[in-house]
This record gives structure tokens, C-alpha cells and sequence, in this order.
């Protein structure tokens, strides 16, 4: 029953987004169906992993009928042996997701600002695979709990790999890298009770105003999208493009759903949970069976570097969104889903991204989170997959083969066969181009660790207060309380404090429908 609402449920949004004659199959029950009618009488022979015939995997060879098991069957080691290491170290963050493959078309000349070939002509097309995912909810727990959400997208280029990583928010909740792990553990399990505990997130928010902001959008209805394909994605972080005369300019990028942006409420994302906790993951697998392709515009937003140093606030502050009405968003192309993964392990879980994996034309910013992660996410990849994880099929790029100096490690595919191994070398080894070296824009040139706490964190809160309906403002505060009542009280009022420089309003409906949870509030005597 549970699963004919939630499935229900996804035929409703998609009778709302199609035509009425199509017929509405459920590809995700049908997949084993499906496969065997494509394989209808053709006979395969079971074989171990090393290529011998194997004429029984039902029995193991035993001393007698009743055993035991004799240590020479190579057959049982080969099965039990793989299956003991199916499982690779997850995500520590966005470990939970899914993906699919399809194609980015160029719809827009953006050829005065980038020299990057991915974006030379209009009406050119690019293979790309995507994973979707959620960032703060491990493994295993239902979908629809609300978190920030993912899209990366890695394009394989005639220029390498290029991979564009973008959130479901415009903004994040800290403007440090250093902060980036702090706020992980924050927001995951307590490490002595191995639960979630809301005093930890919200001790840790309500220390750290910058976060204002993108904790107002993670409790709006914002934090749970009907589904993957119902939301906008944006880059977060800034990059430059760089054009063919060396001239650069900053660009924030933005993938504009086509299918419109929807969102769960609160109750109904519970509901989903309890009765489909692969929502999501159904929805995008269902939706692209069915011949419904999600797409998405890729949007930018440009700012030249004069503008930057005259900017009212830090540009590469990634807590604040650059105003839509003085950088407008130029469109670059679409985005169109068509294909469904053929093995969620080797082309899920395996896809592998990076920030910094960038092509000529295409270069980092200075910003701090962003100059965090071009280290943090090959180094998390490396962890998961091994150091050669840009071998795997679903990561390599398509201007093979890669010829450089790295070699060896676990799971080498490619040794690079009998060229030299090291540089420079009189032997017609691989040779570097001359290309213009990553230009750093710096105000002052110094490099220091400058203290942003004093920055403005809560002008943009308050805008996006004003810009909700009362609905939307009911729907934030309650879902706001609903996590900060089970906090201590010093937190509550440190909450209540912090969205009270929000606006007053919003501080003072925190505190009266907090009153309510009074005689329930965690009481700490030792804090």
C-alpha cells in the first residue's frame, strides 16, 4: 500500500507535465523484465573471475556429504572473496545519491569571455554524466530528509575532463575552508551516541553568524525539493573564464530547471520517508524510463575585475549571493538527461568529481572554500577509489591515453607501456606546452589569514525573509523550531538572537512558538 502512494505520488507530477495518451510505465519494478526480454535466448556460461568454466555455484566442494568444506575450492574463494570487499569507503559528504548520462548543447556564443573549445560554437554538443546527491544524510537514510542537495556534472571534453559541481542553495554556510570539516561533523552523527544531534548544529550555527544566511534557505521548504529534476543548481563557489587574448573575467554559474522548481513541505517529505525512503532516486530512474528527459539551462553570471575590487562586499564571499539585478544571468546552453545508469556501482558510485578538474579557459578564483576543495576532493577520491581512479571508464577522459609521469599505484589500467617514467628525459617522453600561467587577481598581493567574522551576515537573510510569503515564513518557523526545540536553552536563545538581526519579526515568532516547548527543552546544568 506504501508503496502504491509513493508511486502515486510520482505518476501525479508527471501527468502534470505530460500528455495524457502517454502510458506510464515504472521502469525501476520492470528493470529484471526488461533486461531479460533484451536477453531472451541468449545462453551465457557461469565463470569465475579468472576465466574457468564453473559447472556448479549452488554446491561447495566438501570432505563428505555433510562436510566440511575442503580449502581447495577455488570456485567458493573466488565468490566469497569478491563479495567480502563489494563494499568501497563512502562519501564522507554527499554520500548518498544517484546519476544518469545525456548530453550539453551549446544554445549561446560566450566565445568573448572563455577560450574553452567545450563552449566554442553554438550548437555544439558534449557527452556528460551526472550525480545527483545529498550532502549531510549518510547512506541508507531516506531521501527526502531535508539536507543541501548536489548536482555535479562531468563533461568529457576534446580538452580533458571537466568537471562543474553546483548545490541546491546559492550560497553555503561558512566562507573558510578551514571551517569546512568543522561543519561536517557539526551537522553529521555525534561520535559517542553515533545519532544526530540537534544541540551540536545549532551550537555550531549560532557561533558562527555567516551562517545566517544558508541556514534560513536549508529550513525553508528549499530543503525538500520534490525531487532532483523539480530544482535549480548553482556553482556556489566562483571561477574565472579566460578568453583567447588573456583577458578574464569572474562568473558564478546556474542550472535553471526546466521542469520547474517544486518542494516538499515538511509533512510531506515525512510521509515520503516513511513510505518510499528512495523517493529520489526512483523519481530520476522512473522519470528517464519513461521517455520524461530532465534538462536544464546553464545560466552565468559575469563580473569583470574592476568590478570586483569596487564590489559593496567580498565577491568571493561564498555566503552571499551576487545581486541577480546588477549581474544578470546570461544563458550558455541546455542540459538533457537520456539515459539511465547500467550499473549504479561502476557508474555512480564510482564517477568520481573534482573542482579541479579544469580545461583551458576555465580557472579558479581566489576564493578560499573553492581554493579548499581543489586539494579536498581528488584527496577524498584517491581515499575511495585508489590513487589511479581517473582510469576507471566512467572517469577517464576522451582524449586518451593520458600520457604524462605518474605511474604504478593500486588498480593501474594504463602503465603508459615502455616510455620513461621520469622528466626531462632524451628518450621523446611526454612534453610540457607553454600556456599562460593561472592569474590570481589579489587587492593588495599579500597573503594573510584575514578574520571575516566582522563581514555583513545578515542583509540577504533579511531580504529573503521579506521576499517569503506568510506562508513560506509559517513554513520556515516551524521548520526551524521543530529542530531548535530539542536543543538546550542557551542555543534557543543564541538562535533567537542571531534571526532577530535577521529581523524582529522572525526573532520574535523563534521565541513565542519556542515557549511552547518549554517544559521539553534539553536542560544542560554543567554548560
Amino acid at each position: 500500500m506504501e508503496m502504491f502512494i509513493a508511486c502515486s505520488l510520482f505518476l501525479l507530477a508527471l501527468s502534470r507535465e505530460s500528455s495524457a495518451e502517454n502510458r506510464y510505465r515504472n521502469p525501476v519494478n520492470d528493470q529484471l523484465a526488461d533486461w531479460a526480454r533484451e536477453h531472451k535466448g541468449n545462453v551465457t556460461i557461469i565463470r569465475t573471475s579468472y576465466g574457468t568454466h564453473v559447472d556448479d555455484v549452488e554446491n561447495t566442494l566438501t570432505a563428505g556429504h555433510r562436510g566440511p568444506i575442503v580449502m581447495h575450492d577455488s570456485v567458493f574463494m573466488d565468490i566469497v572473496g569478491s563479495f567480502d570487499r563489494e563494499r568501497i569507503p563512502s562519501r564522507t559528504v554527499y554520500a548518498s545519491g544517484t546519476g544518469a548520462f545525456g548530453k550539453f548543447t551549446v544554445t549561446h556564443d560566450i566565445t568573448r569571455y572563455t577560450k574553452a573549445k567545450l563552449f566554442d560554437k553554438v550548437g555544439k554538443t558534449t557527452n556528460v554524466a551526472v550525480r545527483f546527491s545529498r550532502q549531510m544524510n549518510d547512506r541508507g537514510t531516506a531521501e527526502t530528509t531535508r539536507d543541501n542537495f548536489g548536482m555535479s556534472v562531468k563533461f568529457y571534453t576534446q580538452d580533458g575532463i571537466y568537471d562543474l559541481l553546483s548545490c541546491s542553495s546559492e550560497v553555503y554556510f561558512v566562507r573558510d575552508a578551514m571551517k569546512y570539516p568543522l561543519l561536517v561533523h557539526a551537522f553529521m552523527r555525534n561520535p559517542v551516541t553515533n545519532i544526530k544531534d540537534p544541540n551540536m548544529m545549532w551550537d555550531f550555527i549560532t557561533l558562527l553568524p555567516e551562517t545566517t544566511f544558508q541556514t534560513l534557505v536549508y529550513f525553508s521548504d528549499r530543503g525538500t525539493p520534490q525531487s532532483y529534476r523539480h530544482t535549480n543548481f548553482h556553482s556556489v563557489s566562483t571561477y574565472k573564464m579566460v578568453n583567447d587574448y588573456g583577458k578574464a573575467v569572474y562568473v558564478k554559474f546556474h542550472w535553471m530547471t526546466h521542469q520547474g522548481v517544486k518542494n516538499l513541505t515538511a509533512y510531506e517529505a515525512l510521509q515520503l520517508a516513511i513510505q518510499d525512503p528512495d523517493y529520489y532516486t526512483r523519481d530520476l530512474y522512473n522519470a528517464i524510463g519513461n521517455g520524461y528527459y530532465p534538462s536544464w539551462t546553464l545560466c552565468i553570471q559575469i563580473m569583470t575585475f574592476e568590478e570586483a575590487k569596487k564590489f559593496q562586499f567580498n565577491p568571493f564571499d561564498v555566503t552571499k549571493v551576487w545581486p541577480r539585478e546588477q549581474f544578470k544571468y546570461t544563458e550558455v546552453g541546455k542540459l538533457t538527461l537520456f539515459d539511465n545508469p547500467t550499473n549504479q556501482f561502476a557508474q555512480v558510485e564510482q564517477l568520481a568529481f573534482s573542482p579541479a578538474h579544469l580545461i583551458p579557459g576555465l580557472e579558479p578564483s581566489p576564493e578560499k572554500i573553492l581554493q579548499g576543495r581543489l586539494f579536498a576532493y581528488g584527496d577524498a577520491q584517491r581515499y575511495r577509489l585508489g590513487v589511479n581512479y581517473l582510469q576507471l571508464p566512467v572517469n577517464c577522459p576522451t582524449n586518451r591515453p593520458v600520457t604524462n609521469y605518474q605511474r604504478n599505484g593500486l588498480g593501474t589500467f594504463e602503465s603508459q607501456g615502455e616510455a620513461p617514467n621520469y622528466y626531462p628525459n632524451s628518450f621523446h617522453g611526454p612534453q610540457s606546452l607553454p600556456s599562460p600561467v593561472f592569474s590570481v587577481y589579489s587587492a593588495s598581493g599579500d597573503v594573510n589569514r584575514y578574520n571575516s567574522s566582522y563581514e555583513d551576515n545578515y542583509s540577504q537573510g533579511r531580504y529573503f525573509w521579506n521576499y517569503l510569503s506568510e506562508k513560506d515564513k509559517y513554513s520556515l518557523v516551524n521548520n526551524m523550531v521543530e529542530s531548535l526545540k530539542d536543543t538546550y536553552h542557551w542555543i534557543q536563545d543564541r538562535a533567537i538572537q542571531m534571526f532577530s538581526n535577521v529581523h524582529e519579526k522572525l526573532g520574535r515568532r523563534l521565541q513565542e512558538q519556542l515557549g511552547k516547548y518549554e517544559k521539553y527543552a534539553t536542560k544542560c546544568s554543567t554548560c
